[in-house]
């Protein structure tokens, strides 16, 4: 009984020491050793050698096994465990990534791809070694600064001594606890001569380069800090018309995610594609096949806008330094690297000098010791300290020249010294030894006094010897921004019911109004004088008695509107013409004076501004004179949609009758090309190509020797072999003088384009062929230069060599000679034909002043709507 009761007195004493004891403390003091764990052991590489601890690790095991002869991965993921207290899944997973960095690892066997994303194979299968480049640049043990390991039993590099900016060649990417990093890889080239230009106290810039090639938009890249933002897309080209070809995957993504993203655009209605083919190995080949009529140009775009074609990445530089995580930008990282690599050099030659100094100091002693025969007093000496004390005065007479005072351990080094080496010393060849380690000496001390100098050398040899194909392989271009609601494809039928008031898609027994995408606005224009622009949905009330709706295109200043409305119940009517560029979604909009019950009278919405001419029919009432006359909307100046407008008449009309159709008023369109984003635009960016009539072409020739007109869209893409673009003159020839492969001749030829809805080639098809070059003067000159220097260079006058002919001709035979350069010489003049002009009278519309046909030839094709009250 008594022990129960002492059991339960400790029972209650235990249970109350558990009730009282507090865990915030614990709590707190855990995360924070927790989180500062995770940063410091296992997310943010350090900034010394710009490795995380696994791949350090990694390294170090591999720099213990390495014999020069594969090792299987799974025997280094065994030793690195020594070293690295996790699993091996981890430690097989970052060596495969170190691996498909092909920086460091020489690799044989299944490592998988980073174009597909397939895995590697088990670490049972593939072999590793370290690579060359690593040899050379990453190991020292000299240098290297050493710590137990985490169960003390072995030596690890705290920091591994790095000789380049391996960092920023590699990129890191790690999420730890309150912080995460986001360094993208660089150029191995262009870190090299960013760190010589560092060196030499020049400036740099260091923009991104990606394995998997694509094209970036490095403007906003802030030097990698947080905040910045590059923008990466696939490289699309066009194999024909109804076929796209992908080459290049922007960074961060795999064939598999890509194809993905599009067939999801597909099942959306985003894009309209045929089928996709994969035909990726070595290099990406993913083949887009597109159903007819749907255009290329604008698939492009749209594969740019709705799928993972394009992708937007945030860099965040957060590297490890003095064991505290900082964040800096990717300048001050090189440079930091750099200096270490200028240190690194430092204490490499130091020890070097020093060891040499050290053979010089011993191969001089031992000449002194053999040649004077010193070897010879400790015959009669009987004790040890005897010899070491014989030895000494020995060389007393012969050491003044030495750098250094002898030791113990130099006399102990003498006595070790073999008879046999004794017997066969050869004063000559220790003499040539010791002068070639003072010319080691000078050169060493020779790099320690120009110490920049030979880290710039360091550098450029890096650059020589592991330089070869590590070209730029991510093309830098400036993108213009896709506006989705252009380039969408409109699968969805819009509807509207006019008298009450509804829009939207499901009303498919109303009156079908345009196709649209589910991102669209829809542009409304009432009975009562109010516009409204709202988002297209299944169903919508916007107010009855609805005159026009279309889905609304933001900022277009081509479509005007024109409108005829009477202010107030009986007030006089005005007339305005106005475009719709940009307004608030769903708020109304009232676009007459503001007077209760005013209406619209009429209303035409003009896609290319056009100016139709109407007959306004007044009432017969009162003292009205004049009941019918005409206007032209031309004479009207096209203003703003808040303007009261210009007044038609006091008095009531009675109707109003179009009279003709209206032509554009608005003035050819100047295109410009801009050759940064190799698109066009209408904004004055780059060059100017020339004024454009809706019926204008664009010339484009290629490289390859293909020739075609396009219509001047802003959406079209062009290739980057493209060497002509301007506007198309069809009485204009083009010259070429070009290599036929098949003939292995020059030949002259001149033609003008008979289909300017064909793309054709104008030289042959063989591989071998090349065009040399390309005018589309009138009357072009040329000099050609051979490459035998015994041949005289000759002058091409192209209109007298050969006559204009078909595409297809061969042309005429310039030379079997092999031709260096052709240089363009100033064209001769050109006086173009005098036209007669002749007067059209049934082109001309005339009435408050006359249009000609000239002005009537853009925005033919599109009639306005017209509405009549």
């Amino acid at each position: 009984m008594q022990e129960e009761e002492n059991n339960e007195e400790l029972n209650e004493e235990f249970g109350n020491q558990e009730t009282i004891t507090k865990v915030t403390g614990m709590y707190k003091d855990w995360f924070l050793d927790y989180a500062s764990y995770v940063i410091l052991e296992r997310a943010v590489p350090g900034i010394r050698d710009g490795f995380k601890p696994v791949q350090r690790r990694i390294l170090h095991s591999m720099k213990d096994l390495d014999d020069g002869r594969y090792n299987k991965v799974a025997n280094i993921v065994g030793h690195t465990m020594q070293y690295h207290p996790h699993g091996d899944a981890s430690i097989a997973d970052a060596m495969v990534q170190i691996g498909q960095k092909e920086l460091l690892i020489d690799m044989q066997g299944n490592w998988g791809n980073i174009l597909t994303g397939d895995r590697a194979a088990a670490s049972r299968y593939i072999e590793a070694r370290l690579s060359k480049f690593a040899l050379d640049v990453v190991f020292n043990p000299k240098t290297t600064n050493w710590q137990a390991s985490y169960d003390g039993r072995r030596k690890e590099p705290i920091d591994l001594p790095v000789k380049f900016p391996m960092l920023l060649a590699q990129g890191a990417e790690g999420i730890a606890v309150g912080l995460s990093t986001k360094i993208l890889p660089h150029n191995f080239k262009e870190l090299i001569d960013a760190s010589i230009k560092h060196l030499r106290g020049k400036s740099f810039t260091l923009i991104p380069d990606f394995v998997t090639g694509g094209i970036a938009d490095v403007s906003n890249y802030n030097e990698g800090k947080r905040g910045g933002k590059i923008r990466v897309r696939a490289k699309i080209s066009q194999l024909d018309k109804k076929t796209l070809v992908i080459t290049e995957i922007p960074f961060g993504t795999t064939t598999t995610t890509l194809i993905d993203s599009i067939l999801k655009a597909n099942e959306k209605g985003k894009i309209k594609i045929k089928k996709i083919e994969d035909n990726t190995a070595a290099n990406v080949e993913i083949l887009v096949h597109l159903p007819s009529g749907i255009s290329p140009d604008k698939t492009i775009d749209a594969l740019y806008a709705f799928t993972n074609c394009e992708n937007s990445i945030s860099p965040l530089c957060c590297v490890i330094e003095d064991n505290k995580p900082v964040f800096i930008g990717v300048s001050e990282i090189l440079r930091l690297s750099t200096n270490l690599t200028v240190e690194l050099l430092k204490q490499e030659l130091e020890i070097q000098l020093n060891e040499l100094e050290e053979q010089w100091h011993f191969a001089s002693l031992e000449r002194i010791f053999i040649e004077n025969r010193i070897y010879r007093d400790i015959e009669e000496e009987e004790t040890w300290a005897g010899v070491i004390k014989a030895i000494d005065k020995g060389l007393k007479p012969h050491i003044k020249h030495l750098k250094r005072a002898i030791t113990e351990e130099d006399i102990v080094r003498l006595t070790e010294i073999r008879i046999k080496k004794i017997s066969k010393f050869d004063i000559d060849k220790a003499k040539q030894f010791i002068e070639s380690l003072e010319d080691k000496i000078a050169v060493v001390k020779n790099h320690l006094a120009n110490l920049i100098d030979f880290a710039i050398d360091y550098f450029k040899n890096l650059k020589t010897k592991y330089g070869k194909g590590k070209e730029r392989k991510t093309e830098i271009r400036l993108f213009d921004d896709i506006v989705a609601t252009k380039v969408v494809m409109r699968n969805t039928k819009l509807y509207v019911n006019r008298e009450e008031g509804f829009v939207g898609t499901s009303l498919k027994r109303d009156e079908y109004v345009d196709d649209c995408a589910d991102i669209d606005d829809v542009i409304v224009f009432r009975k009562d004088g109010v516009m409204l622009i709202t988002k297209v949905d299944a169903k919508t009330f916007v107010g009855k008695d609805i005159l026009h709706i279309a889905v609304f295109k933001k900022s277009d200043k081509r479509t005007v509107y024109n409108m005829i409305y009477r202010d107030g119940r009986s007030g006089p009517s005005y007339m305005k013409r106005f475009n719709v560029t940009g307004v608030t979604r769903d708020k109304e909009y009232n676009l007459t004076a503001g007077s209760k019950a005013s209406i619209v009278q009429y209303f035409t919405a003009n896609p290319n501004g056009e100016a139709e001419t109407i007959t306004i029919n007044l009432r017969a009432v009162g003292s009205v004179k004049k009941l019918k006359w005409d206007i032209d909307f031309s004479d009207l100046a096209i203003k703003g949609r808040g303007v009261k407008g210009n007044t038609v008449t006091k008095f009531s009309i009675k109707k109003i009758e179009l009279k003709s159709e209206g032509v554009s008023t608005l003035k050819p369109r100047k295109i410009w090309f801009d050759d940064v984003v190799q698109r066009l635009n209408v904004d004055g960016r780059g060059d100017l190509l020339g004024e454009f009539k809706g019926e204008d072409r664009l010339l484009i020739i290629s490289q390859k020797g293909f020739v075609k007109t396009v219509k001047p869209e802003l959406t079209t893409h062009f290739d980057s072999d493209m060497i002509v673009l301007e506007k198309w003159t069809p009485e204009k020839p083009i010259s070429a003088i070009y290599f036929d492969g098949d003939k292995e001749k020059y030949f002259v030829k001149r033609f003008m384009i008979d289909n300017p809805n064909k793309e054709e080639i104008f030289i042959s098809e063989h591989p071998k062929s090349h065009l040399e070059i390309i005018t589309t003067d009138y009357r072009p000159m040329a000099e050609v230069v051979f490459s035998k220097r015994s041949l005289e260079a000759i002058e091409v006058n192209f209109e007298e060599f050969i006559a204009i002919k078909g595409i297809k001709a061969l042309g005429n035979q310039l030379t079997t000679d092999k031709i260096k350069q052709v240089n363009m010489l100033e064209d001769l003049p050109y006086e173009p034909p005098v036209i007669e002009e002749v007067e059209v009278n049934d082109e001309e519309v005339v009435d408050n002043g006359s249009i000609t046909s000239d002005e009537k030839n853009e925005g033919n094709d599109d009639d306005g709507q017209t509405a009549l009250f």
